[in-house]
């Protein structure tokens, strides 16, 4: 299904689309990591933006 950007909030907050480029943007910013380091977490354990952030707290880099 297409970001609906008129409908912010709920579920999309709670996912992380990195094909969407201001997604990853801000994404990466939040997280403070690099895109391509935000890609490989989201390739390691899905789209869900807790464990996103679990995944990349449990590795310092």
């Amino acid at each position: 299904m297409a970001d609906d950007k008129s409908k912010a909030g709920g579920q999309d907050r709670t996912r992380i689309n990195v094909n969407e480029d201001y997604e990853l943007r801000d994404w990466a910013r939040k997280l403070n990591v690099s895109p391509d380091r935000l890609k490989a977490a989201v390739k390691e354990v899905g789209t869900a933006a807790k464990d996103v952030e679990k995944h990349l707290s449990a590795k310092p880099r």
